[in-house]
This record gives C-alpha cells, structure tokens and sequence, in this order.
C-alpha cells in the first residue's frame, strides 16, 4: 500500500498485511482490510462553518490575476472548512459510500470518487474529474454538460492528464469523454463529470512503478494547467497546507495497481475536524458559483 501525501514530502509504503495494525484501513473498489464494528448509532448530524465569501474572493482574485498574467489558466483553488459532527472518523469511514475510502489512525479519513490511475495487463488508465452540480437542479445533467466554462476546464484537465501519461507510457488515447457519474451525499446528490485515458506502460514497467507514479505526480485533476506554474501559485495563494489531501493513496499486488485521489477528505487538526475541499478557476469562472461549488463538496456519502 502506498499513501503519497500532495507535495511527496511524507510517503507512507507497507505491505497490506501490515496496514491494520498500523491503524491504517482501507475499502478499494470492494477490497478491504477491515471488519465493520458499527452497526447501530445516531443519524449523522453534519454542520459546517466555511471561509467567508470576502476571505475567498480575495484568494479568487489572486488566481484571476494570475491568469490574467498568463501564469495558469486553470487552478484548483482550495480551502478548509471546520465541521462539527457527532460521527467518530471510524464510523464516517465505514458509513460512507464511495469506492475508494481511507482511515488513517483516526487522523484522516477520505471517501473519494475519483480514481488517479489503474494498471492492469500493461495498461494505465487515468479519470480525471473536474465538473459538478447539484443533482437536483432542473435540467442538471443538461446544464452541466452544455456550460462552456465547464468544457473548457475539463478539455484543459483531460489534455493535462494526456501529456502526464504520454511521459510514461505510448498510445495514449482518450477512451471516454465527459461521462457523467452520480455521487449521493447525505443530503444530496451531486452530478460529476468524468473521462477515461488510457496508455501503454513499457514491458518492464512493475519495476519501474515508484518512478511512474512520481512522474504523475501531483495529480493533474487538483492542481491545474500549466502544472509546474500553477504548483507555484498555488502555494502563494493558500494560506494552510493540504497535508495529505489532494495526494493519492492506493494498493499494488504485484499484478495490477489501482489508486485514487484523496479528496472528500476529513482531517483531525488540533482537536478539531477540518474538511478540506475545492474547485478548478478559469478566466470565465464565476467566484460566487466556485464559493458554492466549494461548500457542496463538504459533505458525507452515507448509506
């Protein structure tokens, strides 16, 4: 197991035999390492307390500038949010829905949609995300597919994902184009927009994968385009640092990988949780639609 934190400063690598005892737990497409313990409880009750709207226009406009200036035109731009529940990090990790969900000893814990990459028979596989909407909008699906502001940020992603896989890998095609997936939260659901990319990895490549992965790194979906400016911006622009959050984590078992990144992610800080989220800004974007966007992305998938 491998658990890449977002500027690779503290990578965690194990053998999953040795994650449980370490208080590390994991649920990967249907695999996992653990045992349910809870199965009676209250229902969730879930409150949030995000950044002001003036604190985040400032940080917007920051970006705005910036590509204004031509140094990104596209950034994910991302904040803390404190919450309060009355649900353990445990029972968050084993109530959530989604198909890849982390513990980490009972510091963080995650229930992302979105995969980084898969490998399989000598082939990656890469589905960026990057598009999102309530579900429950008139027309959603219809107004999140046809929003050229959207577009735009997903073909900037998907031809970023593109290049990073062209560096490791030959016969890099786009299999899949803006595919819409549902993701029910506890409260909603929300309509997300996908892509698949694939290429074909060098014979040799299972002794390669650490170099293969550091290469991909970070994720393409939660930093932005240009990759190597935007790190740079971003770090000027947010003022608290992500930790493990926008990293990736994942499983290898000497045949295939499969990895996701680490968002929809709850961090234990100083006695208080913390729910970090965010979203991609353009030269169209609209700062008090990516405020909401940031807010809508602060909950938990229960089931």
């Amino acid at each position: 197991m491998f658990i890449i934190d977002y500027e690779m400063n503290n990578p965690i690598i194990l053998p999953i035999d040795e994650t449980a005892k370490n208080g590390i737990y994991f649920s990967i497409k249907g695999q996992r390492n653990f045992t349910e313990t809870i199965t009676e409880g209250q229902p969730l009750l879930f409150t949030k307390s995000p950044i002001d709207y003036s604190s985040y226009q400032i940080a917007f406009e920051k970006v705005i500038r910036q590509i204004q200036l031509g140094n990104t035109f596209l950034l994910n731009l991302t904040f803390p949010t404190g919450i309060e529940t009355n649900w353990s990090l445990r029972r968050i990790f084993e109530k959530s829905s989604a198909p890849y969900r982390l513990l980490y000893k009972d510091q963080f814990v995650l229930f992302s949609p979105e995969s980084f990459v898969r490998i399989a028979d000598g082939t990656i596989a890469s589905f960026p995300m990057k598009g999102t909407i309530d579900a429950s909008v008139a027309n959603a699906a219809e107004i999140l597919l046809s929003d050229e502001k959207e577009k735009a940020e997903h073909a900037t992603i998907v031809d970023l994902i593109r290049n990073d896989l062209s560096m490791v890998a030959h016969q890099v095609t786009v299999k899949r184009y803006r595919y819409l997936e549902e993701v029910v939260a506890h409260d909603k659901s929300l309509l997300q927009v996908s892509s698949e990319i694939t290429g074909i990895l060098p014979a040799d490549y299972t002794s390669h994968l650490g170099t293969i992965l550091s290469q991909l790194l970070p994720a393409g979906s939660i930093c932005g385009a240009p990759k190597v400016s935007t790190l740079k911006i971003i770090k000027e622009t947010e003022d608290y640092h992500r930790g493990y959050y926008t990293g990736v984590f994942g499983i290898f078992d000497g045949e295939r990988l499969d990895s996701a990144v680490m968002i929809r992610y709850i961090e234990r800080i100083n006695g208080k949780l913390y729910y970090k989220s965010g979203g991609g800004i353009t030269y169209h974007s609209d700062p008090q639609k990516e405020y909401r966007e940031l807010i809508d992305k602060v909950y938990v998938p229960t089931y």
